[in-house]
């Protein structure tokens, strides 16, 4: 069942702490703001804080509530969000304070995701992590059931909790997790069948331009737009270059504190990664902290398959990266601000050497270089797996050449 989309006024709410500096709150509250427009809100305010940890009964301190409140009332704000998942007590306290939906970065993501999927293993895998996210929190839900009209936070199985109780939704998980235990299986006997081609999966924080690249390499049409998790289904297709064929996958784009229950419910969609070959990791170079992007997505990739894997890294976007040079009499250290495009990519090719590459895959800039690289990869790993082809791949060689 779909909910109504409409866009809401919302204000978002996050923490200057000892371990989150002033610039990481701002930045990580601009994401934040990005993920409540693709759930179809429109931020109207953002609130900071400077405390030392969370207030542990209603994250923010009494004083600040009080401030959101006022500001909640005399500009008829509809949802207020926050940066960090809230506990169960949390949400209670405030949403008794403001009297309004509250959500936080966790159920906002779901509810993106309630919207994104597209099939029916999407569905199951979103279903599910709502429904694991929302059980401890029945209690809140159970208070106000007069004010639940849909919209945001509300997508998925919130319209069937309001007529549950806990017992039915642990039926109903229980069912789920089966269903997703045959959808598993499904999976694994397609990439069976695919036979023993080279499997190349694409990789990356959301928004950096993995579905653009995907079109680009494989002459699809995959949708992709400028929004957060604009595609959510892996896609597999079947490429050639050269002479070498091989199965390339788009996968879910990361974030920074994605939910656990949705990396355990989406595991049948990152077997894809566990089971490639070659990871190609697109990072948005335009994007001001990139760096830490890119930590983010090394970071969930160990959690998903701590094996080690050969890997290109992409840094997609050069035609948006824009710096500000350092003032000659400037004696502080160099920051990603200050260094030019050829500068980073002398740092990150000396440190990646030829397994690095920059590119614009809207402009189309340096593609056939990026096919050629991946080309040499994946030649290596089908060699080693097929040592007679080595033999032919040498022979088909000589005879073009002899054909000159």
């Amino acid at each position: 069942m779909k909910t109504e989309i409409y866009e809401e006024k919302a204000v978002l709410v996050g923490l200057i702490t000892q371990t989150q500096t002033e610039e990481k709150a701002r930045e990580y509250l601009d994401e934040l703001a990005f993920l409540a427009e693709t759930a179809g809100a429109s931020p109207e305010k953002l609130f900071f804080q400077r405390v030392d940890y969370p207030n542990p009964k209603t994250y923010v301190g009494p004083g600040k509530l009080i401030e959101i409140k006022s500001f909640v009332d005399e500009h008829e704000i509809g949802v207020v969000i926050f940066d960090d998942e809230l506990s169960p007590k949390q949400l209670r306290n405030i949403e008794g304070e403001l009297k309004v939906m509250i959500l936080d970065r966790t159920s906002l993501i779901l509810d993106i995701f309630a919207k994104r999927a597209q099939t029916a293993n999407a569905k199951t895998q979103v279903e599910l992590a709502q429904l694991q996210y929302t059980l401890p929190r029945l209690t809140r839900l159970w208070t106000h059931l007069e004010r639940q009209q849909g919209g945001i936070g509300m997508r998925g199985p919130g319209e069937t909790q309001i007529e549950t109780d806990r017992r039915i939704i642990l039926t109903k998980i229980s069912l789920l997790k089966q269903n997703l235990k045959d959808i598993d299986k499904q999976m694994t006997t397609q990439r069976k069948n695919r036979g023993k081609m080279v499997r190349v999966a694409l990789v990356g924080y959301t928004n950096v331009g993995k579905s653009t690249l995907m079109n680009l390499i494989s002459k699809s049409d995959i949708f992709a737009e400028n929004k957060l998790f604009a595609t959510l289904d892996t896609t597999v297709r079947k490429v050639i270059i050269e002479n070498l064929p091989f199965l390339l996958s788009d996968t879910v784009g990361f974030i920074r504190k994605l939910p656990h229950h949705l990396v355990q419910s989406f595991k049948s969609t990152l077997d894809e990664v566990r089971e490639a070959d070659l990871l190609i990791h697109v990072v948005d170079v335009s994007h001001p902290n990139f760096e830490e992007q890119l930590e983010v997505v090394n970071q969930t990739l160990k959690e998903i398959d701590p094996k080690e894997k050969p890997m290109i890294l992409i840094f997609n976007k050069i035609d948006a990266f824009t710096y500000t040079p350092k003032d000659a009499d400037d004696l502080s250290p160099v920051k990603r601000e200050n260094m030019s495009l050829d500068e980073l990519k002398n740092t990150w090719m000396a440190k990646m050497h030829d397994n690095c590459i920059f590119i614009s895959a809207r402009e189309k800039q340096n593609i056939d270089e990026l096919k050629e690289l991946m080309y040499e990869k994946m030649k290596a790993i089908h060699v080693e797996r097929y040592p007679y082809n080595d033999f032919l791949f040498q022979r088909y060689s000589d005879i073009e050449t002899d054909n000159e």
